[in-house]
């Protein structure tokens, strides 16, 4: 799932290499950047915004011109530290990317990897239990919870205890999104970013 990324949505794989390192020569600018994450959807204010100074770039957008950034909703999920473009901002959110859907799982503290982050290409696997009959469900939703789900890691919240329960937001293909949600007790498995390959 790592190509659903293409395109404005790459901005969630941004912060690994941040693009604000700038050479040390050249005409330099203040810009806006990202203060903390937003989501996509949300309306973006004063706070979530604050100013760098790096080399010259049109394809960012200048302290000059906040007001087309502040009060404009958030296209994307937007990382915190990416510089802001104006492709990352309009009058609506353009994510889920077509032929795709988020699905928000609960995952138990061994369910996952600790460091599981954004961008990560994974695995919705069953967990124990998902394979054995109950009874109110039919032939054909216990198939459906036997093949992995594989998606793209597009947010995660942190229990709220210790030891709780973890939210992890997977955008998945909207065919598998069905089978995704059929999962009682997930378990995610990182897949190498360049590989194709999936359990």
């Amino acid at each position: 799932m790592g190509w659903v990324w293409g395109g404005a949505s790459a901005v969630l794989v941004s912060a690994v290499g941040f693009t604000w390192t700038v050479s040390a020569v050249g005409e330099r600018a203040d810009v806006l950047v990202l203060a903390r994450d937003v989501p996509a959807g949300k309306v973006l204010t004063a706070k979530d915004l604050r100013t760098v100074q790096v080399a010259a770039d049109s394809s960012v957008i200048p302290v000059e011109r906040r007001a087309d950034a502040v009060g404009k909703q958030a296209r994307v999920p937007l990382v915190a530290g990416s510089l802001l473009s104006p492709g990352m901002v309009g009058h609506s959110a353009t994510f889920p990317p077509r032929g795709s859907s988020q699905v928000t799982l609960g995952l138990e503290s061994a369910a996952a990897p600790s460091n599981l982050a954004r961008g990560d290409r994974v695995a919705i696997l069953p967990g124990p239990g998902d394979d054995e009959p109950a009874g109110d469900k039919d032939e054909e939703t216990a198939d459906e919870v036997q093949s992995a789900v594989v998606g793209t890691v597009a947010g995660t919240k942190a229990p709220r205890a210790a030891g709780g329960v973890r939210e992890v937001r997977v955008l998945v293909a909207t065919a598998a999104a069905r089978r995704a949600t059929k999962i009682a007790h997930p378990r995610l498995v990182v897949l190498p970013a360049s590989s194709r390959e999936a359990p």
